[in-house]
Formats: structure tokens, C-alpha cells, sequence
């Protein structure tokens, strides 16, 4: 993978020294976001071009030039690149879809803060991603200008916080709050920590998959500075573990960062058992517990992405008979209503003195209740 990336370095961007390369700053002004630079570099379908130059394109195009490399290099290169780059089959839009799933903005008493948990919020700090996927919950809003997040509502978001004791957990999202500055991450970390109801921190963010150059020292030790703080890695393919990747998440590790993968389920990406497998035992070799394994959600255009929840537990009962407990996510859906975590069921019968249970290898044991009756 390395030796790939090199090459693809190589023959876009001959004049740029190492040092730019692994500049996040460098990396963000040079991503690929109009159709000929696209073009140039991608292999596209004849659907492809046409939604990139469609106007019905509502989801903007962005691939910083790493991950635009991590996609030409692994041999699943037209998996990686149907999750970044649009397809005509984005403009269908099915009954059950809707432009905000998880209705958020019914849950939002003031902008940019999503409260529809008792104890915590959902705080969005900006609509930027340094990366744009085609099958995003917020498609909505991220890349808009329209939805353009301030810092005055930054300050709104922390003091609806403050004056709301019973939130103990936030959640720092976007868009992508690592595409924000240094400074810009501190401050709001900074007011967050002067809460004392605050107990938890998180952040949720694809840039260490997507941009690893970001996770810099100096923005690791800032963070550090923060404890209690978590950090929600969205992942979706063993593909994308490389090695810039491993250098990023060891920081983080070292640092006292605790990391839990958020791994979106998605229709001919990562819906075969080996690959969430392979996933798993990387995201765990990497210190990163993995946590979620996501129903895709029902926004608009998302139907070639979208799996069926029997998909889900089919999978999950997988992972349970070919990884330890550590290594098995969640499986989350998440209708309107709220999270529901689901399983494959585990009680197959009960009686008076026990229970029949099925194990992880899906043998049928008993569970004796009999002294409890």
C-alpha cells in the first residue's frame, strides 16, 4: 500500500516535497473536487460522470489527494471510490427516504445542538468534511454554505449547554470538527471543560481514515489536555487501515484517547462477513474498540447503500463465532424515534428451572434456574 501511495505521488503531484504531502494543510487545499481533476484520476462509470456534472448533485465532491491514493491502491478500488464519488442512482429517491432520517432538526432547541437523549447532545461545530460520503445522515447540510456555522453559534451551543445540568455527555460533530483549526478545537474544548455537569467529551470524525496528516503532536497534546475525552472513528473498510492511518491512531492511543469505530453497514462496500471480520481485528490491533456497526440510514439517495436489518444480525451472529466479545460492535439502528440496539436471538426456549440458550457458535445450552425458583 505504501509503495502505491508513493507512486500515486508520484504521477499527480510530482513537484510537491514530502513535507506537503503530509501536511493536513497541504492535503485540504489540494483535494479533488471538480469534474476534470476527477476525472483525470478516477476510473469513472458512465453514471458517475453524469451525476458529477448533474445539477441534481446536491451532496458536494471531495477526496483529499491521500485518500484519492488509498482507493487507486487497494485492489477494491471501485468499493472505496462508489462511497466518495456520486452515481445517477443517488437522484432516485425512494418512499421511506427523507432528507433528515433521524429528524433531527425536531430535536433542536437551538442551532446546531441536537438534544434527543435526556443526559446528552449532539453538537455540531461545522458543516465541513474533509471528505464528502455519498451516504451521509447530514446530506443536508454538510459542504453548504447555507448551513455555514458560527462562531456566535458555537457560543449559543455551549451555553444552552451550560444551562442544562442534566447533560453529562457531549458529542462533538459535524461535518468534521477536525476540519477545524488548532485554536478553533481548543476553544470549544476549553468552555466545555469549564462545565462541571460536562463529564464526557466525544468526538466523532472520519479524518484520521480520510486525512491521517492531521493528527499532528501538537494537536494530540492539546487534546490530551482534556481528559476525559473519546473519540468515535468512523470506518468502513480494512482497506483503509494504512499505514499513515496506524502511525495516527498509536498518538491517540498513547495519549490516553479512548477510541471506539463507528462502522456504517453498506450494500456491496463491507456487507461480506470476511471483510468485517478483517476490519474488526485491525480496528482492535489498533487500539480502537470497535463500537457501532450501523443500519445505513434512510436518506435520500441512499438506496444502493442501503441493507436490510436481517443483513445486520446475519453478520453480527459472524462476528460472534469468529471474534472474541471485544471485537463485536453494536449493530444500530436508528429510526426516528431513537437508537435501537439489535442481536440475533440468543433465548431459544424457557422453562421452569432454566433457559436454552445458543452460544456463540450456535450450539443449543442449558442455563439451569432451578435453585432460584
Amino acid at each position: 500500500m505504501k509503495e502505491t501511495i508513493e507512486r500515486f505521488k508520484k504521477q499527480y503531484f510530482p513537484e510537491v516535497s514530502n513535507q506537503d504531502w503530509n501536511s493536513w494543510h497541504w492535503q485540504l487545499k489540494n483535494r479533488f473536487v471538480q469534474p476534470n481533476s476527477l476525472k483525470k484520476v478516477f476510473n469513472l462509470s458512465a453514471t458517475e460522470w453524469s451525476a458529477i456534472n448533474s445539477t441534481q448533485c446536491r451532496l458536494p465532491i471531495s477526496i483529499t489527494p491521500y485518500y484519492a491514493a488509498v482507493i487507486q491502491a487497494t485492489q477494491e478500488s471501485r468499493i472505496l471510490q462508489k462511497t466518495v464519488i456520486p452515481d445517477e442512482e443517488e437522484f432516485v429517491r425512494m418512499p421511506d427516504e427523507s432528507i433528515d432520517p433521524l429528524i433531527e432538526k425536531e430535536y433542536s432547541p437551538v442551532p446546531n445542538i441536537v438534544h434527543r437523549y435526556p443526559n446528552r447532545v449532539l453538537f455540531l461545530t461545522t458543516q465541513n468534511c474533509a471528505v464528502y460520503c455519498r451516504y451521509c445522515t447530514r446530506s443536508r447540510m454538510v459542504g453548504d454554505d447555507e448551513y455555514h456555522i458560527t462562531p456566535e453559534q458555537w457560543q449559543e451551543g455551549i451555553n444552552y449547554i451550560k444551562n442544562h445540568t442534566e447533560i453529562h455527555d457531549v458529542i462533538v460533530s459535524g461535518g468534521d470538527p477536525l476540519y477545524l483549526t488548532d485554536g478553533k478545537i481548543e476553544g470549544i474544548l476549553s468552555q466545555l471543560r469549564q462545565i462541571k455537569h460536562v463529564q464526557i467529551i466525544r468526538l466523532g470524525t472520519k479524518i484520521p481514515i480520510t486525512l491521517p496528516q492531521r493528527i499532528t503532536d501538537e494537536w494530540v497534546e492539546m487534546l490530551r489536555r482534556f481528559h476525559p475525552v473519546y473519540l468515535s472513528l468512523h470506518v468502513i473498510h480494512p482497506s483503509e487501515i494504512t499505514e499513515e492511518v496506524k502511525i495516527s491512531l498509536a498518538k491517540l492511543a498513547d495519549a490516553g484517547i479512548v477510541m471506539g469505530s463507528q462502522t456504517v453497514l453498506l450494500r456491496g462496500i463491507n456487507d461480506q462477513p470476511e471483510i468485517l471480520v478483517d476490519l474488526m481485528e485491525k480496528l482492535l490491533c489498533c487500539r480502537v474498540r470497535p463500537y457501532a456497526l450501523f443500519i445505513c440510514d434512510p436518506v435520500v439517495g441512499s438506496l444502493r447503500f442501503r441493507t436490510t436489518l436481517q443483513t445486520g444480525l446475519t453478520l453480527i451472529e459472524h462476528l460472534r463465532k469468529n471474534l472474541s466479545g471485544y471485537g463485536v460492535p453494536q449493530l444500530i439502528v436508528d429510526p426516528p424515534g431513537g437508537k435501537v440496539a439489535l442481536s440475533p436471538s440468543s433465548i431459544i426456549s424457557r422453562n421452569k428451572g432454566g433457559y436454552v440458550l445458543k452460544n456463540g457458535c450456535g450450539e443449543e445450552i442449558y442455563y439451569s434456574e432451578s435453585s432460584l425458583a
